[in-house]
């Protein structure tokens, strides 16, 4: 019998190939390195700096001839980390402390990726990988560490895997993914959706069962992985693989085909997104533009506000990847559980009911202007929009939407060309927000429903706490009625509502939105076959029958079982 290990499967599919431990260990090379002076270490370091710089833009346009866009992204991020001016600072000041420019480069990216660590947003969080990669690809050029060669089918594994690992190996080497942490947004799990490569995160301390080499059968549905199966194992995975294969066929198919129902009713599936790069992966999965573009991303790791120009080149390169599809750009949701360096805010008992978002834009023209500019100027090349995060009432949209005018301003005083049709919304995330959506609905362009935030707040359910997750469900009566609120209350000024929450990604979900007269649907992009699969095989006569049913219904997981169940 092969050794079970129990994870959650985040990319669905079956992977057989051959264990791949990631995560060099660099401690026997640190021990036996010799530090010179620390002049010449400091000159070693940043002689480094600009090799490994070097490298990744020879691999960044390799990538990019190549066509594989998502790569050539992240590594253009790590470009970026690598020649931050604040981290070569840092590292001085550590080789003053270690003397060794190697150990002082990995522990002045600790440090940076210590910060993104604490914060409470999982995709942040999953930033602290990338800036302990490049910490590593950085010591191991000082250090001479030479990559392993990699023969056959593997399956990486590991409790953090470097983006750089993945990125690094070609389609056909890797065959599956395992994460002992449980981040979904780990950037390497982000390349695995890209290449729908099976993938498993939150194993923990099964990675130690593993080792390098060993035979293994990996269930991304299932959430499974069988070290050194036996043959009789094997084969009961093979009808599996063959189905897989045949789905995969058939979700390709649909990749041009709208998301339509049977009598004509038409959803927009778009994408949720991070980064430019991550448009690349979402066009490759059919999605029809970006509904949420977490700009905040952009505003990390750095030592001071990003300038407009910088951030203007990341806004235009995501509204260009839209080809002419909407780009729906959120204003930066930082504050309480996602500190910058730059912006003081003391520790607060509830971040997520604290200073944050909206609320820091609104008191910080310096932060909230050069973004607002740069999103209008990222309009001229495609269709952009502003979403307000964490609006609770109309004034406080009044007051952001007059930082809108007054950018637009600017931009003619200083001759810049800037769109004049960018749409500005809000994200509702709120209950506050729900049950003004028919005031706000008078003054916006649109609303885009924030599931994640929105079930907690009207539940009084923090979604992380293991003990009481079970009462977290979007589909709970009290959730319903004020999602059907906003999308009616919209529908009724003749604005259009969107979902960009994960509630957007459940199928069963999607026959009950679109009945309410939901018109956009944002979610990961390896979501959109499935529910675009549900949409179409439905008609929307069908769908405000069940709407009706699920309205009268008063339990939140008897209304999940009857959705689950639901024949077309």
């Amino acid at each position: 019998m092969a050794d079970k290990i129990k994870g959650k499967g985040v990319i669905s599919g079956i992977a057989v190939g051959n264990i791949l431990l990631a995560g060099q260990n660099l401690d026997s090379f640190l021990v036996n390195y010799k530090p010179g002076k620390v002049d010449a270490e400091k000159k070693k370091a940043a002689d480094a700096l600009v090799k490994v710089a070097e490298a990744l833009q020879v691999s960044i346009k390799k990538f990019n001839e190549q066509g594989l866009k998502e790569q050539a992204g992240i590594l253009e991020a790590h470009r970026m980390m690598v020649e931050d001016p604040a981290m070569s600072g840092a590292i001085d000041e550590q080789i003053d402390v270690s003397k060794s420019a190697p150990k002082a480069v990995l522990d002045a990216y600790e440090v940076q990726a210590q910060v993104f660590e604490a914060m409470e947003d999982e995709y942040f969080r999953g930033r602290a990988v990338d800036m302990r990669d490049v910490g590593k690809r950085i010591a191991k050029y000082l250090l001479g560490i030479k990559e392993p060669e990699i023969a056959g089918k593997v399956i990486v594994a590991g409790r953090e895997i470097e983006p750089s690992v993945i990125a690094g190996l070609p389609t056909d080497k890797i065959a599956g993914v395992i994460l002992g942490a449980g981040s979904t947004t780990a950037h390497a799990v982000i390349i695995a959706k890209t290449r729908a490569i099976p993938t498993v995160v939150g194993v923990g301390d099964g990675i130690d069962q593993m080792a390098d080499g060993d035979p293994a059968i990996l269930d991304g549905d299932a959430g499974e992985i069988l070290i050194r199966p036996t043959d009789k194992e094997r084969k009961a995975y093979d009808e599996k693989i063959k189905k897989q294969e045949e789905l995969k066929a058939y979700y390709a198919t649909l990749k041009t085909l709208p998301a339509k129902t049977k009598d004509g009713k038409e959803v927009i599936l778009a994408a949720n997104i991070g980064s430019p790069a991550d448009v690349d992966a979402a066009n490759g999965f059919g999605a029809h533009g970006v509904g949420l573009f977490r700009s905040e991303f952009v505003f990390m790791g750095k030592s001071d506000v990003p300038k407009e120009e910088d951030q203007f080149k990341e806004y235009k390169a995501a509204v260009e990847k839209c080809n002419g599809n909407l780009c729906v750009i959120r204003t930066m949701d930082i504050g309480g559980d996602k500190p910058l360096p730059y912006i003081q805010v003391d520790k607060e008992e509830n971040p997520f009911l604290g200073y944050r978002a909206i609320r820091i834009s609104l008191q910080r023209k310096d932060l909230f202007m050069p973004q607002l500019k740069a999103i209008l100027r990222a309009g001229k090349y495609g269709k952009a929009a502003i979403m307000f995060p964490m609006v609770i009432n109309v004034k406080e949209f009044l007051d952001a939407k007059q930082f809108v005018e007054d950018a637009k301003m600017e931009l003619a005083h200083e001759g810049k060309e800037f769109a004049q049709d960018v749409q500005v919304g809000i994200m509702v995330e709120t209950p506050a927000a729900a049950v003004m959506a028919p005031q706000l609905a008078k003054y916006v362009d649109f609303f885009s429903i924030g599931t994640n935030d929105l079930v907690q707040y009207t539940l009084a359910v923090d979604r992380g706490n293991a003990q009481i997750s079970y009462l977290y469900n979007h589909f709970n009566p009290a959730v319903l009625r004020l999602i059907k609120r906003t999308i009616e209350s919209a529908n009724k000024e003749g604005k259009w509502a969107g979902m960009c929450g994960e509630m957007a990604s459940d199928p069963n979900a999607a026959i009950l939105l679109m009945a309410m007269g939901i018109k956009e649907l944002s979610m990961s992009a390896p979501s959109i076959p499935r529910v675009k699969e549900r949409i179409r095989n439905f008609t929307f006569t069908r769908a405000q029958e069940i709407l009706k049913e699920v309205m009268d219904m008063e339990d939140g997981d008897k209304i999940k079982e009857y959705l689950a169940n639901l024949k077309a």
